[in-house]
């Protein structure tokens, strides 16, 4: 009896610090490739990385789908994104909701903030193309 009493009186602070530190937040980035095209119907593809403050990181596939007012092509090298919500690297994956509007004749640049339930992805990059509109949609993030 007194063991069992010595062992929880160890073990339940030692349960209770590392609750908080499994509980925290995850610092993870994206660094990604794309391009893609519009005519009312947006559509781009490309690879990427996302990499975690604590050590996780994953090769991944990258897809946007959309529709609205929108034509033009374009493509993104060297872009970045940083998730925020993110506990384990596996809640990046899956479908964001997103909304744009970009603009750009030969160097084009790209903001873009997403969510997906408590997961937000905020993406910045720049590259060539001409593109011009206003578009909805869906950004999907995969494991290759």
């Amino acid at each position: 009896m007194l063991r069992s009493v010595l062992v929880s009186g160890v073990a339940l602070p030692l349960l209770l610090a590392a609750a908080p530190a499994a509980a925290r937040d995850v610092s993870c980035r994206l660094d990604f490739d794309m391009a893609g095209w519009s005519a009312f119907y947006k559509t781009a593809s490309g690879t990427g990385r996302v990499s975690c403050d604590n050590g996780q990181a994953m090769a991944v596939s990258i897809s946007a789908k959309g529709g609205g007012l929108t034509v033009g092509k374009s493509e993104i090298r060297g872009g970045r994104g940083e998730f925020s919500g993110v506990r384990s690297i596996s809640e990046v994956l899956g479908t964001y909701a997103t909304a744009e509007a970009h603009a750009g004749v030969v160097k084009s640049s790209k903001a873009q903030v997403m969510t997906k339930g408590e997961v937000s992805l905020a993406l910045a990059g720049t590259g060539e193309g001409v593109d011009l509109g206003v578009a909805f949609g869906a950004f999907t993030i995969e494991a290759r």
